[in-house]
């Protein structure tokens, strides 16, 4: 018999992105394309959003209820905080230091550059510039755990799940109905997954065509050197960087973005890490990370670990000061970093979360917020780039902290004779 011909969906998506590029350029400038092509992306994104929490709880508390030892999931929790923390410092210093190395503000003629109106975004800088610590804690542990999932509230959402798992583990016997359903969810999640995924290029056609189609090409070229320099930033970053520590664990970045193709291209097309973050967890299971590693770590990554964000924000930064011509001092270049490490955590949820982020960081070093509004209309095309890196980043978590647990699965199912207790 015949094997039926089928093109993979890797190459679908990137079919979609093509075809969404060359729509958008034919019709730049035309208002009426937006009503056509924005559903067919929305579509898409809400269909991906309505499947992220029931994956999350049904594989969280599968994941713990199987470890059901509060003392190594203690453990874990410890150690992957302490790596996500780590990591993210590195990102902003590798972004801090583009941004002094190239000097991407310098000799910018504002004048040629369109003003973007961000007013949308001031408010909630403000109450998250304003929160404490205290607050960040309190706000994890829900009130209301249904009013959390319907928020998307995914730390609330994991402690939660977390709190349910080790429950269900607790009461032994009378706990292996509850532990089936839930294992009976996430098999059925994942499939419907599997089933959304093949309307991705549809999706990424309307999305990647809608963002063409305002932007256009021209309006590029002023802030030309700021995307160039970002793109080449983040590429170091990956495989430098990533690429280093995948090689510390005995790993390679380059075999888990192999792996990772197709959701790298719609992570990319969609600027949505929300988008793959259920394939990203079955694939990173399938690589060799056990279930309940990779439902804990991913996650908790999607709120603690952005990296490709927290590197972005750095090299944005320094380019709004050099554009105003201000030369930042070395300690205000420490507080700065500072400062992006406290208000990055835990605000993933909250829309266009980097110039949140910008808007609450600026003005501790005395950076003009006006400058943003100057960056915000190339804002969607830098957000495809370090949308991508927050994805690896994740990804590579959970192979670190798989490794670092000694429970990292090869393809025949062994563990690797490598040991990483050194990193320990």
């Amino acid at each position: 018999m015949k094997k039926k011909f089928r093109i993979p969906l890797a190459y679908q998506i990137l079919v979609g992105l093509i075809l969404g590029i060359i729509v958008g350029a034919i019709f730049y400038g035309n208002p009426h394309i937006e009503t056509y092509l924005q559903p067919l992306g929305t579509i898409f994104l809400n269909m991906i959003k309505m499947i992220v929490v029931p994956i999350i709880v049904s594989s969280l508390i599968v994941g713990v209820a199987g470890t059901g030892d509060l003392k190594q999931l203690g453990k874990l929790g410890g150690k992957t905080m302490i790596y996500f923390q780590i990591v993210s410092l590195v990102a902003i210093i590798v972004g801090l230091s583009a941004a002094n190395i190239f000097k991407p503000g310098e000799g910018v003629d504002m004048s040629q550059l369109t003003k973007t109106d961000i007013n949308s975004y001031v408010g909630t800088a403000e109450s998250k510039s304003n929160e404490t610590f205290m607050d960040v804690l309190v706000g994890i542990v829900p009130s209301n755990v249904i009013q959390s999932m319907a928020n998307a509230d995914m730390l609330a959402v994991i402690f939660f799940s977390v709190v349910f798992g080790l429950g269900v583990a607790a009461v032994g016997e009378r706990g292996k109905p509850v532990l089936a359903f839930f294992q009976g969810t996430a098999d059925a999640m994942f499939w419907v997954t599997n089933f959304i995924m093949k309307f991705a290029p549809i999706g990424v056609f309307g999305l990647i065509g809608v963002t063409v189609s305002k932007f256009g090409l021209s309006s590029l070229i002023p802030l030309g050197k700021l995307m160039i320099l970002v793109y080449a930033t983040m590429i170091f970053f990956v495989v430098v960087v990533l690429g280093g520590i995948a090689k510390m664990v005995g790993s390679s970045i380059f075999a888990i973005i192999k792996e990772l193709k197709e959701e790298l291209i719609l992570a990319y097309s969609t600027s949505s890490s929300e988008s793959v973050l259920p394939k990203l967890m079955e694939k990173m299971e399938k690589f060799g990370s056990p279930k309940d590693i990779v439902a804990f770590v991913v996650p908790t990554g999607y709120s603690f670990n952005l990296d490709g964000s927290t590197l972005y924000q750095a090299l944005a930064a320094i380019f709004i000061a050099q554009m105003y011509g201000i030369d930042l001092s070395i300690m205000e270049q420490v507080t700065l970093v500072l400062v992006l490490m406290i208000t990055s955590n835990g605000i993933a949820g909250v829309p266009g979360v980097s110039f949140v982020v910008l808007l609450a960081t600026l003005g501790t070093v005395g950076i003009p917020l006006e400058g943003l509004a100057f960056i915000a209309g190339v804002d969607r095309l830098l957000d495809m780039g370090r949308t991508v890196v927050n994805v690896l980043g994740n990804a590579l978590a959970t192979v670190v902290m798989s490794k670092w647990e000694g429970r990292f699965r090869t393809e025949t199912g062994k563990k690797p004779l490598e040991s990483v207790e050194k990193m320990a």
